[in-house]
């Protein structure tokens, strides 16, 4: 009765949520400064967390305020009771969008997942946070970063607890089903069947492929939703320039879809709770 309670009055605090401050922190990782986006509840704590992984055009909007999708789920997710922090992969090491960037400097399967890591470490050194309750959470790009920090070929190399669990929106599960992609913690797949930049049949090849050797890996896959379908009040429309896309013309399409993001809350709230 207590865990259906919480998961309950989490859900509700991701449906109906208040603004909250954010702050700057930063991180070491390797080499970098990494800067990062904090949002925590109020009091002393300890509260589970969580790292989040921007997409392909970055954590900020050029103006160097955080784009409204991730200052959304933040506020959300500090509302129900979760300390929050997106590290800036890009920003932090001087680059813009790669959405239209073929070589990228910053790559999914190499230095996101060194700041992931270095993330949910420095989450674990405060006081204020529940060591072994830091789950993952990213979008697009950062899903696909998601999925290659948590595979089970990818040990956990480091004496602190590991994440917990994992949620990917719409990742690009190409390469990660080619390699046999298996996940070493339960990780959630929420995708839209439209979406035409990172195509939900990957997904579902890669999840099936891992079945009997993964951790519970569960895919949801939205009908008629496109990629981006999470943002608030995003208009259909078609992108260009893209650079990964099963398109050669590089054109995909985003946009609101509001029962798949209602739903994602839900199933979001749901997924951290466990």
């Amino acid at each position: 009765m207590r865990t259906s309670l919480f998961v309950m009055a989490t859900g509700l605090a991701l449906l109906a949520w208040p603004a909250w401050a954010a702050e700057q922190v930063d991180i070491q990782a390797g080499d970098t400064n990494l800067k990062a986006t904090l949002y925590r509840p109020s009091g002393p704590g300890p509260f589970p967390a969580v790292v989040a992984l921007h997409a392909c055009d970055g954590l900020n909007w050029t103006d160097g305020t955080i784009e409204l999708r991730y200052a959304e789920w933040g506020e959300r997710l500090a509302a129900a009771g979760y300390a929050v922090l997106f590290p800036d992969s890009f920003g932090s090491r001087g680059l813009k969008s790669q959405c239209s960037v073929r070589e990228r400097l910053v790559r999914a399967s190499r230095l996101r997942t060194a700041d992931a890591a270095a993330a949910r470490q420095w989450l674990q050194g405060q006081t204020w946070v529940v060591a072994d309750r830091v789950s993952l959470l990213g979008w697009s790009h950062g899903a696909s970063t998601a999925l290659w920090t948590i595979r089970r070929t990818g040990s956990h190399r480091d004496k602190t607890p590991d994440f917990r669990s994992a949620i990917a929106f719409y990742p690009n599960c190409q390469r990660s089903g080619l390699l046999a992609w298996s996940a070493r913690v339960p990780t959630l797949i929420l995708i839209g069947s439209q979406d035409d930049w990172t195509p939900a049949s990957q997904c579902e090849q890669m999840v099936a492929g891992a079945k009997g050797r993964s951790a519970a890996a569960t895919l949801v896959v939205y009908p008629n939703a496109l990629h981006d379908f999470d943002r608030k009040n995003l208009p259909r429309q078609e992108r260009t320039g893209i650079a990964s896309t099963p398109s050669p013309a590089g054109r995909v399409h985003i946009g609101t879809d509001e029962e798949a993001r209602e739903d994602a809350f839900k199933r979001v709230a749901e997924w951290l709770a466990r």
